[in-house]
């Protein structure tokens, strides 16, 4: 009788985004992608078979233990059918406006539980003679961290056409497993895997003291009485917070990561900084525009923070913490309140936050997982506001990556909504540009649309503090037919024929150089 090993099981974090999940209200990582010209969709079908062998982890779903004794685990679908998972849409105007509504609808829906929890859909019609990619990934599989990691190794960094395999790939399903066996072997990882959660957490409370003891020092004591209070302190509802109900819509807007990283250097801040300083002034307008008064309140952001090893940076499943990030939302001057979200973070750093968050979140998922998966839905639906809403970071490649020789041309993530925060932002920087998602409750912000222009706004204000002149808007380029039939704009054109001169990147930027395939592929995902 062979068990299972504890690698297919999903951990404790991984597990409570699977209970907390209640109908109407998915709990997906996702992103919206264009990409130039038209992918045709049978290709797209081939592609994304061929790179199912580096994505073991997309053939199996999860499969609850016994009873709900001890950790789901993962399972080959016997049933798999790639037609399940990937599809085909045509948008009748072709609009942006569409694709966002398109987006909404595809990322209210649950997936299937009987299946691999991720599906890809194809987008045609879109005006500029462009093609759409929405993909869905269920959170119990990947964070914004893994998602972005796994978006590389189904696109390529390079413009030529990967060669197709000519055989169809098979999947190969084990026999199923004596039920004895799975009832046992859960027992066992179960009781494994709660004592080392209690050795890990006496080990993280001995690290935090030293190193609190070495830096308790260095806080000034007015920081500490003005800050800490702020913290500790009940988080206000702001109008959008409510119980969601669903469904959702998706705004989104973009801005040049150059000027961001010129803003940083400017203020002395970091590019998170910039980003929180950002979303805040945008929810202070958002909530002005609405006749709310803002003098005196506090809004809290919780802002995920990766915990991955440098050695293991793009590995499937969370491995993130919450860091509550409390701003005044009445500072209206642009320079004070990027520097009043300087002071928090790096007072927050200064305390250890994220671990301190990171253990308590331990401690939660030493709950029985039949006690998690009783009471997940309902904690969904109560009246409890721990944040006003996620504001998460996720950086991207800074390099072009391409689908069947089509170049990817805007990026925009999503985070899901739920709870008393069904207003959410994600950030995701792609190619030197910031992508922000803002998925919402269609019944609390039924004019979300209006953050994309805020957010402009606010941005200007910094660039404006910042001295640095607004970009001047490019017309866009014409189209033309180009190289193997794929439409190629005159600028792409004019780039391949001469290299222009490359500014200097900063050194905290991300590098641009182009990896190798064999750099790219992800061994770590071979679950």
């Amino acid at each position: 009788m062979q068990n299972q090993s504890r690698g297919d099981r999903l951990s404790w974090g991984d597990t409570v985004f699977l209970h907390l999940e209640r109908e109407g209200m998915p709990l997906n990582v996702a992103s919206v992608c264009t990409f130039d010209g038209r992918i045709s969709f049978k290709a797209f079908m081939r592609f994304v078979e061929s790179k199912l062998p580096l994505l073991p982890r997309y053939l199996k779903r999860v499969v609850a233990a016994p009873f709900n004794i001890g950790l789901p685990s993962w399972e080959f679908d016997p049933d798999f059918k790639l037609k399940n998972h990937v599809h085909e849409l045509a948008l009748e105007v072709g609009t942006e406006s569409e694709l966002k509504a398109l987006a909404g609808k595809l990322f209210s829906r649950i997936m299937d539980r009987q299946h691999p929890l991720w599906d890809l859909t194809l987008v045609h019609g879109l005006q500029g003679n462009r093609t759409g990619l929405i993909a869905r990934l269920h959170h119990c599989l990947a964070d914004g961290i893994a998602g972005v990691g796994i978006m590389n190794v189904l696109l390529d960094a390079s413009p030529e056409v990967p060669p197709l395999p000519r055989k169809r790939f098979r999947i190969q399903v084990p026999p199923p497993r004596d039920p004895l066996g799975v009832l046992l072997g859960g027992v066992v990882d179960s009781y494994a895997d709660f004592v080392q959660r209690i050795l890990s957490a006496l080990a993280d409370l001995s690290s935090m003291a030293e190193r609190a003891v070495t830096t308790s020092g260095n806080l000034p004591s007015d920081e500490v009485s003005k800050l800490l209070p702020e913290i500790t302190a009940f988080t206000q509802r702001l109008r959008f917070n409510v119980v969601y109900r669903g469904p959702q819509k998706f705004a989104w807007a973009d801005i040049p990561l150059a000027d961001v990283k010129a803003i940083r250097h400017t203020f002395g801040a970091s590019v998170n900084d910039v980003i929180l300083a950002l979303v805040t002034a945008t929810i202070r307008r958002y909530s002005e525009l609405h006749g709310d008064h803002v003098k005196g309140r506090l809004f809290r952001m919780m802002v995920p923070v990766n915990l991955r090893g440098s050695d293991n940076p793009n590995e499937l499943g969370n491995r993130i913490s919450l860091v509550p990030v409390t701003i005044p939302l009445d500072i209206r001057n642009p320079g004070q309140l990027l520097a009043a979200v300087h002071q928090r973070t790096e007072f927050l750093k200064s305390i250890h936050a994220p671990e301190l968050v990171s253990l308590a979140g331990g401690l939660i998922g030493m709950f029985p997982t039949a006690l998690q998966a009783a009471a997940g839905p309902v904690a969904s639906k109560l009246p409890v506001t721990p944040f006003n809403m996620v504001c998460t970071n996720v950086p991207g490649p800074q390099y072009p990556l391409y689908l069947l020789g089509h170049k990817m041309l805007r990026w925009y993530p999503y985070v899901p909504v739920g709870g008393e925060m069904p207003l959410n932002c994600a950030v995701l920087s792609y190619d030197g540009t910031l992508y922000f998602g803002f998925s919402g409750d269609v019944h609390v912000a039924p004019d979300l649309q209006r953050l994309e222009s805020l957010l402009k706004s606010s941005f200007r204000d910094l660039q404006e503090a910042a001295g640095i002149p607004p970009a001047r808007k490019k017309k866009p380029a014409r189209v033309e037919p180009g190289i193997n039939g794929r439409d190629v704009s005159i600028s792409e054109k004019a780039r391949a024929a001469v290299q222009r001169p490359v500014d200097p990147v900063p050194a905290e930027s991300n590098s641009k150089t182009v990896p190798t395939q064999e750099e790219r592929i992800l061994t770590q995902l071979t679950a």
